[in-house]
């Protein structure tokens, strides 16, 4: 499945005051208070409903694999819910790909929200349905955990339909970009979790990166683990036709320790790769719309949305 234009399909509608978000935890377990939450989300202006599995623990798991797939499917499949909001990575989302209902989920499309482990849930939606969904803020460590601007503003700016087609993707200009190589690229912009990516590879949820902006960010991993993440990549041909690169928090390594690697790399391919951006394990961390198309100019440190997000 080649990544042709146009890219992923609208969503059909954008959040709107009043609307109720859905609280899974398709991945790990964490201690949430479900009383806090409802208030973030009533300060304002929105409701929540917090899934059976997001208040359930089985080890590293949040709840059994069955009780955290009927969350999924129920989220999405209720028509009160406006958007899914994933309560926290860890691991856990790869064992529901196998059972995943995709004609279901793209016969309700709606905004999806996490990161980290939540790249195998992006993946196989953008590889199976073709929707948009938002690597964003999830509710306890960035919403509830108090992340710094514009980590809720980028997020609820997205889901609302205020950033339109032609519109960039700010960046916090306290947080200095790096222009590893300089270019101008547009395509779909697929990626995420760097050690999720090579995880799906000959799954369900492997990406056909062809024509695309790859983004990549990672946690906690040592510079050689990320060069062997991508030397996985690079072996089993998902390098071969992106168009550009943009990359995201690297927690734990310096930008200075990073450079040479991206440069060794992704110097042989030829295609702009913009470095620093705040998008994932961090803070602030930016909201990206996965599958949406986008033009990134790593000279200009500039990433424009080219297409919308929701239908008119």
């Amino acid at each position: 499945m080649n990544c042709v234009e146009p890219s992923a399909l609208p969503l059909r509608k954008a959040i709107e005051p009043d609307a109720c978000f859905a609280v899974v935890a398709p991945a790990g377990p964490a201690r949430l208070d479900v009383h806090k939450a409802a208030q973030w989300f009533a300060e304002r202006g929105y409701r929540c409903r917090v899934y059976p599995g997001a208040t359930q623990s089985e080890g590293y798991l949040a709840g059994a694999d069955a009780q955290r797939l009927q969350d999924l499917h129920d989220a999405f499949r209720d028509p009160s819910i406006d958007a899914v909001l994933c309560m926290r990575g860890g691991y856990g989302s790869m064992r529901l790909l196998d059972k995943l209902d995709f004609e279901l989920l793209q016969h309700h499309p709606k905004p999806l929200i996490g990161y980290s482990d939540i790249t195998a849930l992006h993946a196989a939606l953008y590889r199976h349905t073709r929707m948009i969904s938002f690597h964003g803020a999830m509710l306890n460590a960035d919403l509830l955990g108090g992340k710094q601007a514009p980590t809720e503003s980028s997020l609820v700016a997205q889901l609302s339909g205020q950033v339109a087609a032609g519109d960039p993707i700010t960046h916090p200009a306290q947080f200095p970009l790096h222009t590893v190589f300089p270019g101008r690229a547009s395509g779909p912009l697929l990626g995420g979790n760097l050690s999720m990516l090579g995880a799906t590879l000959g799954t369900l949820a492997e990406l056909d990166t062809q024509g695309c902006i790859l983004f990549i960010e990672d946690v906690n991993e040592p510079l050689y683990r990320v060069d062997r993440l991508l030397t996985q990549l690079r072996l089993a041909g998902k390098l071969e036709g992106i168009r550009g690169v943009l990359v995201g928090d690297f927690a734990g390594i310096t930008a200075a320790a990073l450079a040479p690697l991206l440069r060794d790399t992704f110097g042989p391919l030829g295609v702009p790769v913009l470095a620093g951006w705040r998008s994932g394990h961090c803070d602030p961390n930016i909201c990206l719309p996965l599958g949406a198309r986008v033009t990134l100019d790593s000279e200009r440190q500039r990433l424009v949305l080219e297409q919308a997000l929701f239908q008119a």
